[in-house]
């Protein structure tokens, strides 16, 4: 992996992007305050990169407090605001993330920061994950695309997430880091941009061979 013309990239994207959607940035939040009570962006504490603690910043798309219920959400789950369920699906809810790409807490594309907990599961290599930085996108967040449908078709849904989905999580970030290059991360971003560009599953899979 070539760090530099990673870091780079996020740079100068993270900051023309953060000018570009000045606008709908407040757009969103005017809606977000006058559809629910509760403030604006969501925080939360997650583990980047070499364990480091930072937090996270997103649209709110739960009710005020929801967070108290538990960090796995499912589809249809109540906490859900009719408009956040709409943020959620489209991923507008993830905008103000650009701000820790710009100023390196985390990339466009990596492995999904975990909340506290999980991190320390990471065993042996496993722990290389740690090497990078968290992203807003990635093989991992592409493969489960539809992890909250996923979840809300279990009858226990923090226990398949955490038998599951997350050594799988551990598994694809793992072959990332491994087979990482610069028009692998594009191909990421384009397909998290227009999600039916399918052939996300062809990437998948060809980073699973390389690492075998």
């Amino acid at each position: 992996m070539n760090p530099l013309s990673k870091r780079l990239f996020d740079v100068v994207f993270s900051a023309l992007g953060l000018v570009a959607l000045c606008v709908p940035f407040l757009f969103i939040a005017l809606i977000i305050k006058a559809t629910s009570k509760g403030p604006v962006f969501f925080r939360q504490q997650r583990v980047g990169r070499r364990g480091k603690l930072f937090t996270i910043v997103k649209f709110r798309t739960m009710y005020a407090g929801s967070e108290r219920g538990g960090s796995v959400t499912a589809a249809r789950d109540g906490r859900i605001t009719p408009l956040g369920g709409f943020l959620r699906a489209c991923k507008l809810d993830e905008f103000p993330q650009l701000w820790n790409v710009l100023i390196g807490r985390m990339s466009f594309v990596g492995p999904r920061p975990d909340v506290p907990g999980y991190a320390d599961r990471l065993q042996g290599t496993d722990r290389r994950i740690l090497e990078l930085r968290p992203g807003i996108t990635g093989p991992a967040s592409l493969y489960f695309r539809n992890e909250e449908k996923l979840l809300a078709s279990q009858k226990d849904p923090q226990e398949y997430n955490d038998a599951v989905i997350w050594p799988k999580k551990v598994e694809l970030n793992l072959a990332y880091l491994e087979t990482w290059s610069f028009r692998r991360d594009m191909g990421y971003i384009l397909i998290t941009i227009v999600p039916w560009a399918d052939r996300w599953v062809k990437l998948v899979e060809r980073t699973q061979e390389l690492r075998s």
